[in-house]
Parts: C-alpha cells; structure tokens; sequence
C-alpha cells in the first residue's frame, strides 16, 4: 500500500517547462531561466537558486551547488555557464576549503595573505639535496605541479650537475701491442666540450671519437680486406694481439679470443670491460663500436640519481654472482658474439626479469627500457625482439645443460654437509598447440594431454638444485637411473639419499641404486598388510625449528624372495596407515617419517613457480626431431585388451545372474540340474559365447606386439617440442629462485612473519624505488621506505648482512653498499 502511495506521489511531481525563449536547458531536468537582471535555476519545476548576473560569488555557488548536490554533471554546468570544468572544480576546491569567500575572491594568489617562506626553504634544500619533484610532492604533501610552478617561481637552477660514475680508462695488458696502446691513450684523451673543427650537425663527441681513432699511429697492415677502414682494422688486429691462453673447452662457433678468458687465471684485481662513453644516459660510442664488430659486451656505467625505478633488484646481486652463473656461462659459451647487449648483459636482464615478475620476454613492452637500464648500468635495457635473438643465439652453442651443471656443482660446494637428501620429482608442462606430442597424465587436471615432463631434483630445504628434460615423458623408473648419474656427476663420491613417491617402485632399482651408494626413501605401493594399531607408537621432537608428533610403527620387511631387506615406518592417522620404506637405518624413526613428508616442498615449490614465474610458459614454438624407433605403446594391442577386459567383465555380470537364479530355483517346479539347465538355456549360451570370445581375444592379442616404434604410429615426421630455449630459462629461473631463497633465510631472523610473508616482502623490495649514488669505489644503493616501519627495518638488516660480501657489481669495480631509508616524517604544506 506504501509502494502504491509513494509511486503516486512521484508521478505528481511537475515535469520540465518547455523551454521559452529567455530560457536554456542544462539537462533533462534543470533549467536555466533569464529574467530581466536575475538568473533563475529549476530543477523539476522548483526554483532552487537564483542570482543577479553581475554577481560572481553567487554565480559560482550556483554552479557549485548544482554538481554537489547531483543534479547536473560538470561538463552539462561548465558548457552553460560558458566556463571549463577545470575552473568548476576549481570553485567547488575554494567552496570546500573557505566556504563563499573563497568563491568572491579574485584569481590569483589571495591578496593579503603572507607567502610561505619557510615552505619554500623547505623546497629548496629539498630540490638541492637531489630529490625528485615526486618525492617533494609527497613529503610537502602538495601535488608534483605545484613543486614544479615554486621551483619555477623561484627560478631554482642546479647547483652542480649530478655526480656520475668515473669513467674508467682503456689500460691495455702489460706486453699488448703498441698500436692499442696508442688506442687506449686516445681513448682517454678524447675531449667532451665541442671542437671548432666539429662540421654543422655533427655530434661533436662522435667527431672527438672518430678524430682520435684516426690519430692511432700503427703500421699499415698487409692483411686489410679491400674497402675497410684502416684505423679499423688496426684497432681490430691491436686487440687480437693481446696475450691470452688458450681456451679448453671453446663451444663450436664461438670466437676462442672472447672464450679464453673464461680459462685464464685469476687476477687479484678482477679484469673490466672498458667504456668509450662518459655519460651514462647516451652511449652511441660504445654502440658505435659494437655495431662496427668492436664491441663484445658493454661496459655498466652508472649515474647517480634518485628514485629510479625497480633498483631495489640489486639487492639479489650479491647472491647471482656467488651462485657463479656469470663464470660458469662464460666457461659454456664464451661470448655469443660482437655486440652492445652481449653475454654478461643478457643474463642479468634474464635473471632481473625473473626476479621483478616479468613472466615472459613480451612483458618488457610494459616497462620503460630507459628506466630498466639504469639498474643494469646501460642507458636502455634490451628489449623485447633483442632478448629473443640473444636466446636463440645462446640455443644454437647449445649448453645450457651444462651450464646447469656448472651452476650446480658450485652450490653443492657451498651446501657441503647440509646436502643429505635430495628429492626427486617430475613436473608435467602442459601443451595446448596443434602439435601432435607424446601425451602426460596430469595429475592436478587428471587427464592425459599432450606435455612435456621436466624432472626437477632439490635439495633438504627445498630449494631446486637441476633440472632434466624427461626423453618423450618416460616414467621415473627409466628416468631415475639416468637422473642419477646426473647426480653423481654434482655430488660426487659422497652417499646420498634420494626421496620420491610411488611414480618410481620398484624393487629392483632399489637394490640396484643402493649397490650404487644410493639410500631410498619413498612410500611403499600396492597392498601392504595392516599394522596392529597395539605398534604404533608416538613419536615427538623438533626438527628444523619445527615441532613434529606422529604415531608411528617400525618395522623391516623383504622383499624380492628375501633378496632385498629394508626399513618400514608406518604412520597412522585418523585410521589410515601410511607405509614408508627406506634403506636409512641409522635415522631416528621420527626423522625418516618427517623427511618423507617434507616432499611435499617440492610440490609448493612447483606451484610457486607456475605462478610466481610462469614456469610452465613455452619460450618459443619451434620443433625439432624425435627418436622415430622410440618404442611406444600399441594402440591396437591397448584396443584389443580393452575389449578383452570388457568381455570379462560381461562373464562376471552373466555369472552372478546365472547363480541369482540358482538361488531362487523353484524346487517344486525344477527338482533337478538338468531342469534347471533347461529352464536357463539361454543364459547358459551366453556364457559361452563371451568365453570364447575371451579365448579368441586373447589369441588376436598374443599376436600382436605391445609396444612399437613411435615411427610407425604417428603418421609424418616424429617431433617434440625444442627443448634447449625452455632448459636454458628454466636454469636462469630456479637461480633467481635460489637467489630469494638465500635472501630469505638472511632476512628471516629480523622478520616474525618470514615463513608466510618472507617472499611477498622481497618481492616488494626488488620492485621499489632506489637512490643510486655512485663514488670512486662504490656503488651505493638507498632503497626507498617499505610499506611500514618493521618491514623497513627488516630490509635494513638485510642490507647490513649483503654489505659484509663486499660484492663488486657484475663488469664493474665498484663494491655493492646497501641501505634502507628511514621514513620520512611528515612536512607540514605551506599555507596557500
């Protein structure tokens, strides 16, 4: 009844006047009516304001009380009363901060009014400290364009020009030929103000270059190709003369003078690559010579500034380099070739994209490369159709698995004793292409698809230590035994112990993996006899920090006819029994228990990466050709046993029914068998038709192998997917993983919440802001404030823990020096 009432009540209200001629609409609902010397607003039939035309205070709360009170939208206001929508909004500002004086007053500054000078003291000390006009902004509390309208009021200028990064001079090799002796020393002397003798429109730093290379003196040289220039080729013969030992183990189409030095032995002072640029932000010479084939990888120059971008990444350097990804790369591939962005680059922006959750190389097209390169000492990072042709160049040398190796060995080292188990588990990469590929059960989908399965082996605490591409999905069984020279290879002589599930039973690779000094820990599979509940026992203790309870029953058992004896702890929970087998007889049964449990880190560690650094993502789409004798299972052997099972299936349903009758025969009416048998006749036929069937099923099965070359299955050439790109990736991203897990465990001990926030708050940290301050020997890196103050203080800490390595950044001499900038405290915005 209400509803009815108030819907009759609205449909009195009056609706808009026709529009007279002193009369203009402002929308459906408003209008604006000119009566002699007054302005009149309706707003459904009811004057709601009015005011004399040659008043601007009441004209403008008008205005304002028009958008305020939702009867009009700006832009319909603003195009009215002929004004733009930025003044209107500047008139509601006035109205909310001084109420109908600030709508009377004139444009301007408020006559009267004292200006701030303290603010714009504030301001300048600010500006002249090096602060960006964002930071001023957010500290004054006042937009950024009203920093830059004061610094430009008070004809602000710098002072000095920022501080850069000392350019590093061209030191030729003792005993290194003369004519790149008289290089470098030209080099050193190229002049930076413009020369009278620059020609219009020429750069006149370019000219200086091009002018003191032409000055090298040097001999004419008898092997110079026609049409080449000559200072270029001497330059070129002057660095092939340099000493340099022979490279062991050069990669086919690598240049052995770029790959020697990943042989040569150690200098105290660590070699640099030298730069032909003085300013960071431009470095056309340096771009100049890689383009001529005189550059191998450039040199990182840095410049100070403040706020840049994602430079909190620099954090992780000290853990890329102890990793020695950068030394074992340049032992698999030397260089890859002439270049500005060569080997050393490529692998840092590779490993600071994995950090900075850029999940694939198109992700740079988001990023600003200008910004990027700051952080890797370049005036740009490379960008996205660059970083494809580095990867496909480093795919064809081909080494990325023993670059993981390398990798490995080196952690391994590290780990020393920690290094007890190592669990092993493989991770299905679906395909959803065209392709015709071997197919995967997918156990998180479960279903079979066509996939690629990476067996991954990590260590104690989780974290991956390598990584092997399954050939065509095979099982852990015929993978293990691969895998595990792999293994050996890494750790060497030492007795491990190596932890998986199910995937990998079998009785007779374990008693061949432990004549190998091989332990196995796994769950046992198949039926398995129940414990009496009256064994089990509970076990309590602390492990890693952690506290553990379990009922749990120890036991040996035999298996293989008594060949093979080993170790069963049995946990029961809720009444289930779970039984885990292992060849450790020297563990505590809590600890074997606690191990076993513990693979299911590999399992997060899987998930993480799929979607922290879309480990599943394919690099490219390119094929290559596959094994065509690889035996594979018979699909018409898999169609004729199916049929044979179905068949079976089809007795036993006929059975049962022939015995249901049986048991309900009338005896009165069918005495005896042979009434009964007449009476089922045809129940009975059936039987025997599916009997013989069964019969004929197996023969035709018998007949038919189980397994055949893959060649005669797949119809065309035999494929997979390239696998080179995705094992060079999946390298560079388990050691960015590697890398957050070391920064982890240095942070965890000033954060309480590191085992559930530990990551998220380094991933906060790689992607802050940054100030960069460069001196004669340092690189000093101030990260911005975190989101509160504990997380500050942990990331601190952290940079007290980084600065004890003394780490120099990669192709540098400038030692790595980490600090957390305290938060600042609120400056209270000048007055106006």
């Amino acid at each position: 009844m209400a509803d009815t009432e108030n819907r009759a009540e609205q449909r009195k209200l009056p609706l808009p006047e026709p529009a007279t001629s002193g009369a203009v609409v402002i929308n459906d609902r408003c209008v604006l009516r000119v009566e002699q010397e007054r302005h009149v607003i309706v707003v459904a039939g009811i004057v709601v304001a009015h005011f004399a035309a040659d008043d601007p205070a009441e004209r403008a709360y008008a205005m304002v009380n028009l958008v305020d009170r939702g009867w009009a939208d700006q832009n319909d206001v603003a195009r009215i009363f002929e004004i733009t929508a930025r003044t209107l909004r500047r008139y509601q500002r006035r109205y909310e901060d001084e109420g109908m004086v600030g709508l009377g007053r004139g444009p301007g500054y408020p006559s009267g009014r004292p200006r701030s000078v303290s603010g714009e003291r504030v301001l300048r000390r600010l500006k002249d400290e090096g602060h960006s006009n964002r930071v001023i902004a957010h500290r004054l509390g006042i937009s950024e364009k009203a920093v830059r309208k004061r610094l430009q009021r008070l004809g602000w200028k710098p002072s000095t020009a920022p501080p850069e990064q000392q350019r590093l001079p061209l030191d030729p090799p003792p005993g290194a030929d003369p004519n790149l002796s008289a290089f470098c020393d030209a080099m050193s002397a190229v002049p930076q103000e413009p020369t009278s003798s620059t020609p219009p429109g020429a750069d006149p730093n370019l000219s200086a270059f091009c002018d003191a290379v032409s000055a090298v003196p040097r001999e004419p040289a008898s092997s110079t190709p026609p049409g080449a220039d000559p200072n270029l080729s001497a330059f070129c013969d002057a660095v092939s003369a340099m000493p340099q030992e022979p490279a062991s183990s050069t990669p086919p189409g690598a240049d052995p003078n770029l790959s020697a030095s990943s042989t040569a032995p150690c200098d105290p002072v660590p070699a640099t690559p030298a730069s032909a640029d003085t300013d960071p932000m431009d470095r056309r010479f340096d771009r100049f010579l890689a383009h001529m084939g005189a550059l191998d990888d450039a040199a990182p120059l840095f410049a100070s500034a403040v706020r840049v971008p994602n430079a909190g990444v620099l954090l992780a350097v000290p853990s890329l380099v102890a990793s020695g990804v950068l030394d074992a790369a340049d032992k698999v591939y030397g260089s890859i070739g002439p270049a500005f962005y060569g080997l050393r680059t490529t692998l840092l922006t590779l490993l600071f994209m994995a950090l900075w959750r850029i999940k694939r190389p198109e992700g740079l097209k988001e990023r600003p490369p200008h910004e990027l390169g700051r952080v890797l000492g370049l005036d740009r990072a490379p960008e996205v159709k660059t970083l494809r042709r580095k990867l496909v160049r480093l795919s064809r040398i081909g080494g990325a698995e023993r670059l993981g190796r390398l990798v490995a060995e080196r952690r391994v080292a590290a780990l020393g004793q920690a290094l007890g188990m190592l669990y092993i588990d493989g991770h299905v990469r679906v395909y959803h292409g065209q392709r015709a590929l071997p197919k995967a059960h997918v156990t998180r989908m479960r279903i079979s698809m066509p996939a690629t399965t990476d067996y991954w082996v990590n260590d104690q605490r989780g974290d991956p230590l390598f990584v092997v591409t399954a050939e065509a999905n095979a099982g852990m069984t015929k993978v293990l035994p691969k895998l595990l020279e792999d293994v050996r290879a890494v750790v060497g002589e030492r007795r491990v112990t190596v932890v998986f599930d199910r995937g990998g039973w079998s009785p007779k690779l374990f008693q061949a993996l432990i004549a190998q000094d091989f332990d196995v820990l796994t769950y046992r599979k198949g039926r398995v006899p129940p414990v009496p509940e009256a064994d089990f026992t509970k076990h309590e203790g602390e492990i890693d920090g952690h506290e553990v309870s379990y009922l749990l029953a120890d036991q040996q058992i035999s298996l293989l006819k008594g060949e093979l004896v080993l170790r069963q702890v049995t946990r029961l929970s809720g009444g289930h029994q779970t039984p885990i087998l292992t060849s450790r007889t020297d563990l505590p049964t809590l600890e074997i228990a606690y191990r076993m449990f513990e693979r299911w880190r590999q399992e997060n560690f899987f998930k993480y990466m799929r979607e922290e650094m879309l480990l599943d993502a394919l690099v490219d789409y390119q094929i290559e050709p596959d094994d065509p004798d690889r035996d594979v299972p018979n699909p018409e052997w898999a169609t004729l046993d199916a049929e044979r099972r179905t068949a079976h299936t089809e007795i036993s349903r006929l059975q049962a029914e022939y015995g249901e009758a049986a048991l309900h025969n009338p005896e009165r009416d069918r005495p005896s068998m042979r009434g009964f048998k007449i009476a089922h006749a045809a129940l009975a036929k059936k039987i025997r038709e599916q009997q013989r069937r069964v019969l004929d099923l197996e023969h035709k099965r018998a007949a038919v192998p189980r397994r055949i070359p893959v060649g005669q299955r797949v119809v065309g050439e035999v494929i997979k997917l390239s696998t080179e790109r995705k094992h060079l990736t999946n390298v560079l991203k388990m050691i960015a993983y590697q890398a957050e897990s070391d920064l982890l465990r240095s942070v965890a001990p000033h954060y309480k919440r590191a085992d559930d926030e530990g990551r998220t708050l380094l991933h906060a940290a790689f992607a802050s802001a940054a100030d960069i301050e460069v001196t004669a020997t340092e690189l000093r890196v101030t990260l911005a404030p975190q989101s509160s103050a504990h997380r500050t203080k942990a990331i601190a800490a952290l940079c007290e823990a980084l600065n004890a390595t003394a780490t120099t950044f990669p192709g540098t001499r400038l030692v790595l020096h980490y600090a957390a900038a305290a938060p600042a405290l609120a400056v209270p915005a000048a007055a106006g």
